[in-house]
């Protein structure tokens, strides 16, 4: 049950940022272009009317803007985006309509989220894929494969 005043939709990728929040209690929407600094990320969501919830597609960002606002006190979900639904019809994919589309997602609790690793586990993946990509890059080099 989604019991945050707002919620907010993040669209989040390496050079640039979008934002939507919609107030539950007002019902009003605010939008805003945000840069990818997870610091200005939630500085601007503490600055919403709460408590906040706020969701994000998963994707090449990664969870540590996940880690950072939920260490913060801010509930948040990385959507699985292959289980998000979408709007009949809509043929126009922009930044701004996802991330509307997606924060009144979340405040309808319709957001399937995805697993998220902890921080040793992850720093463990990129350990060994370091390793095997070296090997395999070593391999390659011997001619032998």
């Amino acid at each position: 049950m989604f019991i945050e005043r707002t919620s907010v939709r993040l669209d989040v990728h390496a050079k640039s940022g979008a934002a939507a929040a919609i107030d539950g209690v007002t019902g009003e929407l605010v939008q805003a272009r945000l840069t990818p600094s997870p610091e200005h990320i939630r500085s601007r969501v503490q600055a919403l009317a709460g408590p906040v919830a706020v969701s994000y597609e998963a994707g090449p960002t990664g969870f540590a803007l996940y880690r950072m606002l939920t260490s913060a006190g801010i509930r948040c979900q990385v959507a699985a985006p292959s289980k998000l639904q979408k709007p009949a019809g809509d043929r126009v994919k922009t930044d701004a309509r996802d991330a509307v589309h997606l924060a009144r997602l979340l405040r309808l609790d319709e957001v399937t989220p995805v697993a998220i690793t902890s921080k040793q586990c992850a720093n463990m993946r990129r350990k060994k894929a370091g390793k095997s990509g070296a090997k395999e890059a070593a391999l390659a080099n011997s001619g032998l494969t």
